[in-house]
């Protein structure tokens, strides 16, 4: 992994050894709830969410932050979006469990308070919110001083993240997890407009290095500038696309779902794998391209699409699993909600991700 890690700065697979090493501390405490409200599910490794049992009632509980987006949007001078951002990382998470999300509580830590980027930060959380059908029912804002930094130009500096909780959807008996996926199964894919909220280290460190510290107003001239901004900034900024309405729709409509993965940092093979639980694999031959801001900037930072596709979503925000005969029926009712999704592929019986994209055949076992 040694030639994936040194362009973004960050070692992928540390990172997911750290993770499982964290996740083992916090399995030594499920002894604590068991057979009490609250008590954990065994069975989920590998997600960004849980279930916690309190009698019948089955939810889901997931926490993340929005990471160095926030300082593309110091940069540029706009918080509204970074709400979607949040919200996304979040809901997200709990949906690919079957779990809907119901609440969500936030904390922004400040080096110095500013009140209007506290209230533009949090009318973009109230809207996305609102497109979500998520109540805010807690939050903290502490003011850290110099511990926290970010860009110098910035009128407040800050870090923001959020827990959500959500309830299992009613037509499932137990959280999507991957455990009923098998061969023959077909893919779908929801189209990503964004980069989300994953992989700017990479970005931030590919502009520095070619236009210098004011990279985020160097020109932008990709083919979606129209819709992304005309500017490095404005086309990192754009917000993360909140899947978890459509999803649910999905559900409410009893169309059959074996699995779902939020396509995240580590990308597909990373994020797709984890829901690959019975030795089986997956071909990929019919993805959404990748958005033209994520090829120009594979060009720019000289690495490979197989690199690419883990820092990147690649313009796949999410994959579900489903039945081949009811593939269809998923992307009818996805694209019914305004999303753009197709079919992408199916599950193999050999293991292994193999993805057939413009830049050729990429495997990851």
């Amino acid at each position: 992994m040694s030639s994936s890690e040194k362009p973004a700065g960050y070692d992928i697979d540390l990172g997911n050894e750290c993770s499982r090493n964290a996740y083992a501390w916090s399995k030594k405490t499920f002894a604590n709830r068991a057979g009490k409200p609250g008590e954990p599910a065994q069975d989920l490794d590998g997600g960004f969410a849980n279930e916690i049992r309190f009698g019948n009632a089955r939810l889901g509980i997931s926490s993340d932050g929005i990471g160095t987006k926030i300082e593309v949007a110091e940069r540029v001078g706009k918080y509204d979006t970074l709400g979607y951002d949040l919200v996304a990382m979040t809901a997200d998470d709990l949906i690919v469990g079957g779990f809907v999300p119901t609440n969500l509580s936030n904390i922004i830590d400040v080096n110095t308070l500013d009140y209007g980027v506290i209230d533009e930060l949090m009318h973009g959380l109230h809207d996305a919110c609102n497109f979500s059908g998520i109540a805010i029912t807690g939050g903290e804002i502490a003011e850290l001083g110099n511990r926290i930094g970010g860009w110098h130009g910035a009128r407040m500096n800050f870090n923001w993240c959020s827990t959500a909780i959500g309830s299992l959807h009613p037509s499932l008996e137990k959280p999507l997890s991957g455990a009923t996926v098998q061969a023959g199964q077909a893919v779908v894919a929801l189209r990503s407009p964004s980069f989300r909220s994953n992989g700017f280290s990479l970005a931030r460190r590919t502009l520095q290095n070619l236009f210098g510290d004011a990279w985020h107003q160097a020109s932008y001239d990709g083919a979606d500038a129209t819709e992304m901004g005309h500017t490095w900034g404005e086309a990192l900024l754009a917000p993360s696309l909140i899947y978890s309405p459509g999803v649910t729709g999905v559900l409410d409509a009893g169309l059959p779902l074996h699995a779902a993965a939020h396509i995240t940092g580590g990308g597909i093979a990373d994020n797709f794998k984890r829901v690959l639980k019975n030795g089986v694999g997956a071909e990929l031959d019919n993805l959404f391209e990748p958005l033209p801001a994520m090829q120009r900037l594979t060009e720019l930072a000289g690495i490979t699409p197989a690199d690419a596709y883990l820092y990147w979503n690649m313009g796949n925000g999410m994959l579900l699993v489903t039945d081949e005969a009811a593939a269809d029926a998923v992307v009818a009712k996805l694209q019914e909600g305004g999303y753009q999704a197709q079919v992408a592929g199916r599950i193999t019986a050999e293991s292994g991700i193999r993805l057939k994209v413009g830049a050729g055949e990429l495997s990851y076992e």
